[in-house]
């Protein structure tokens, strides 16, 4: 398609602008003086563009958008009004993709971080030829069951590539994106032969620049130097409260000037289609760094009587309101209704076969002439793992020193980044306690996007989120991060996240309780297990020694729509020779005493350090005469998913006396005992066996609640 050039018009129809003035008069509403652009009304900025196509595309994904909404009577509309034109530049004549194929590798990706407006995005995916998103499915918008859910969702529409929503999110997982395409491109390409080649784009609002994770993740994409990066800031000041000259007056571009970013401002976003494609253009231009293109809109641009005001916000915008806007942007078609020459124009079926094509002869070239590197690249881009690659995990017996598991941990990590091409990740800052780095591999910087070590500095939350868009690129990387378990207090929203939209990132947690000792209750975890094990779609695993924390990483890693959290021991603890991978796969196992189905007395049920306390005390009830069961439980999650003959042969429920050691939080235990030796309360600061003590959670104690039962 030839360029389209559009001019600024101030032609305006007297009742438009009328009806705006008063809406604003009565409201008593002023605009920021910071904003760059007229202070106009959006009836003012209706301009014909030059070539009429390009405005009926853009109604067509305004309407498409208000439809949508109003027939939900739920929703968003004023983001997709105000955002149509830069989406229609971007979607129509910037980004590859193939509708008919929704993973093809080399797509560029795009991200809706304001996802609150995600009726923007079912209208591109609908109109650009996407199967994913009929017009029925536009018409059941919000609606059970729907491929169109209120905030995109990535397993519910193919096309979405990550779950938006929580503001901040999607700008992180976007920088995650990008992140994995400048390693993958960097490890793969050859000169000539570049089989990795595709941007991230991302409309970003207010609210994500608001939220401080997205500050986070800015900071390391302007460290990184994402050059294949492109946000785009949609400058509407307008959140839910009102303008937001009441709470948010910052400089946004000179903030992220700061971090790093190549910053421009397309000061009329309304109507000057040129202005977007140039900037685009010179963002493509500047390879070494990430490019933020503030674009100042109207929200709900072409709405007579609520463009410009939180109205149109998370509204329908009613009946009549709909009506005006269709006259007033001369919209004369039915709801849903797209016309002919729009469809074909904006379909890119065609299109996209042809870009994936000539990336194959890419690929068919790389294979001939780097049939090493080839094999590498597709295995990993297949999602499969490498045959065998479980074998790289070590086992241990009771003659092995017994160490902590984050040492544990450490040793997996590293036998495992030998076998897993895909592996990659890092910690916050952290990296020397929780034992995170790959030794065989640098850190991963703007001048060595090839190494594998990430290194994130304090910001667990866009940690999270970053790791997130790193899985969820669905290029075979494997991404963990890594922080103290207390820290995901400040990291739990990008965790949710990764449970709701399956991304597998493993989740490397160590200093898992008041066992790490002096450092006290604000770095003392306690309600944390409880809180992961609540979370659907998360496994929680707390190993008990070497052989466990193996179990732990070969499901971590076999489970790529299921993310994984470990919490990992600073203090040591023995090998047990009855602990196995096999047995961490069960979730529950026994590791001492009575043989599961057979019939015991007492059944004692703990976890990480606290199994080997079990073990103790299950001797201590042995001499007694009583007939005792030890059971390790490291993941509650996959014992649920075990048959209801093997959860009975290992925690009955006809035993009554049957006790949990934890050094946490009681909540949930019920399900499994009917007793709890932890703690409730905040911890203390002192070294580990003098707050065991202080608390109770000693052998003596679980001794005297097996007998209490």
């Amino acid at each position: 398609m030839a360029p389209i050039v559009t001019s600024r018009s101030s032609s305006i129809s007297a009742r438009s602008a009328s009806a705006v003035r008063s809406v604003r008069s009565a409201r008593g509403v002023a605009r920021s003086s910071s904003r760059s652009s007229p202070c106009v009304s959006a009836a003012t900025t209706i301009a014909p563009a030059s070539t009429e196509l390009a405005t009926q595309c853009i109604n067509a994904i305004r309407f498409l958008a208000i439809d949508g909404v109003e027939k939900a009577n739920s929703g968003h509309p004023g983001l997709p009004m105000g955002c149509a034109p830069m989406s229609f530049i971007l979607w129509d004549e910037v980004m590859k993709f193939n509708p008919k194929n929704p993973q093809w590798f080399n797509r560029d990706r795009f991200v809706l971080s304001a996802g609150h407006g995600s009726m923007l995005i079912y209208s591109m995916l609908h109109l650009t030829g996407y199967d994913s998103v009929a017009k029925e499915d536009l018409m059941s918008f919000r609606q059970v069951d729907s491929k169109t859910p209120g905030h995109p969702e990535n397993f519910m529409t193919a096309g979405v590539e990550v779950t938006t929503g929580p503001l901040g999110q999607g700008i992180c997982n976007a920088v995650g994106l990008a992140l994995a395409e400048a390693h993958l491109a960097a490890r793969f390409n050859k000169p000539g032969c570049e089989v990795v080649d595709h941007y991230t784009y991302c409309i970003m609002g207010d609210g994500c620049n608001m939220e401080g994770v997205s500050g986070e993740a800015a900071s390391l994409a302007g460290h990184w130097g994402l050059g294949k990066l492109i946000v785009f800031y949609d400058d509407n000041k307008i959140s839910i409260d009102g303008h937001t000259d009441i709470s948010f007056t910052e400089d946004v571009s000179a903030r992220y000037a700061a971090y790093g970013w190549h910053t421009q401002h397309v000061e009329d976003g309304n109507t000057d289609l040129e202005g977007i494609r140039k900037a685009i253009e010179e963002a493509k231009k500047v390879t070494d760094k990430p490019s933020l293109i503030k674009v100042s809109t109207i929200i709900g641009y072409g709405s007579p009587n609520k463009a410009d005001s939180h109205d149109v916000h998370g509204a329908a915008l009613g009946p009549d309101e709909v009506a005006a806007t269709r006259a007033n942007l001369n919209w004369n078609y039915s709801e849903f209704e797209v016309p002919e020459e729009v469809s074909g124009q904006m379909d890119k079926s065609e299109k996209g076969a042809a870009l994936e094509a000539e990336w194959e002869a890419t690929l068919a070239k790389y294979e001939k002439e780097f049939p090493e590197d080839a094999k590498v690249f597709k295995q990993l881009i297949s999602g499969e793992l490498p045959a065998g690659w479980e074998k790289a995990l070590p086992t241990y017996t009771s003659e092995d020193k017994g160490i902590a598991t984050r040492l544990h941990s450490q040793t997996m990590l590293n036998a495992l980044c030998e076998v897993l091409p895909g592996f990659i990740g890092g910690s916050a800052d952290l990296a020397p306690s929780n034992m995170t780095l790959m030794k065989a591999h640098g850190d991963f910087q703007k001048d060595s996007p090839a190494e594998r070590n990430l290194r994130f500095g304090v910001r667990e939350h866009g940690m999270g989120a970053i790791c997130n868009g790193i899985a969820l690129h669905n290029s075979g990387l494997i991404p963990y991060c890594a922080t103290f378990f207390i820290f995901t207090d400040y990291m739990r929203g990008a965790m949710r996240v990764a449970a709701l939209s399956e991304a597998g990132v493993i989740h490397v947690m160590t200093h898992d309780s008041i066992g790490l000792g002096e450092d006290g209750p604000t770095h003392q975890p306690i309600e944390h297990l409880a809180s992961f094990r609540c979370m659907p779609n998360m496994l929680t695993f707390r190993p008990c020694d070497g052989n466990e924390t193996a179990g732990a990483y070969k499901v971590a890693v076999e489970r790529r729509n299921m993310p994984s959290t470990l919490a990992l021991s600073r203090q040591g603890m023995p090998n047990m020779d009855t602990t196995s991978i096999a047995g961490v796969e069960k979730g529950a196992y026994v590791v001492y005493g009575v043989a599961a189905g057979e019939s015991c007395d007492v059944i004692l049920i703990g976890t990480g350090s606290e199994v080997e306390m079990c073990v103790d005390a299950a001797k201590e009830l042995e001499g007694e005469g009583k007939k005792v069961r030890v059971v390790s439980m490291p993941c509650w999650e996959l014992f649920e998913e075990q048959s209801a003959d093997y959860k009975k042969s290992v925690i009955d429920p006809s035993v009554s006396a049957r006790v949990s050691c934890e050094a946490a939080s009681s909540f949930g235990w019920g399900a499994y005992s009917n007793a709890h030796v932890g703690i409730d309360g905040f911890g203390a600061s002192a070294p580990a066996p003098a707050l065991y003590k202080k608390f109770g959670i000693t052998v003596e104690a679980v001794v005297a609640a097996a007998k209490s039962l």
